[in-house]
């Protein structure tokens, strides 16, 4: 099982609601671009230049990750204006390779030795 937090004026929040499965990825260190782009609201996260293809359950998995899950919906918590979602991975692949991209005090950073 995995949680996140989405607000529900989010503009990924409609698909989210009515979704019966999830796409979480690990975003690598070489992704920041990308990080950037679905952090914005209302950005055209799967235009170009993102690279992705339809996974499992019609999931969109994104090429170059370090690890993609799909997970199926289980609950969807109500926590002020943000929704907690609670899912159950039912597929993923860890195979990417490299160090993953981490967002700590405002900024994007990575992982060192």
């Amino acid at each position: 099982m995995l949680s996140f937090g989405i607000g529900t004026g989010a503009s990924s929040w409609p698909a989210v609601s009515a979704a019966g499965h999830v796409g979480v990825h690990i975003l690598g260190d070489h992704q920041r671009e990308l990080a950037a782009t679905f952090a914005r609201s209302g950005a055209d996260r799967f235009g170009a230049p993102t690279s992705w293809r339809e996974g499992p359950e019609g999931v969109p998995v994104l090429d170059d990750v370090l690890a993609w899950l799909v997970c199926r919906v289980v609950a969807r918590v109500p926590a002020g204006d943000h929704r907690i979602v609670l899912a159950e991975v039912v597929l993923g692949d860890p195979a990417g390779a490299g160090r993953p991209l981490l967002y700590h005090q405002g900024r994007f950073t990575a992982l060192r030795d």
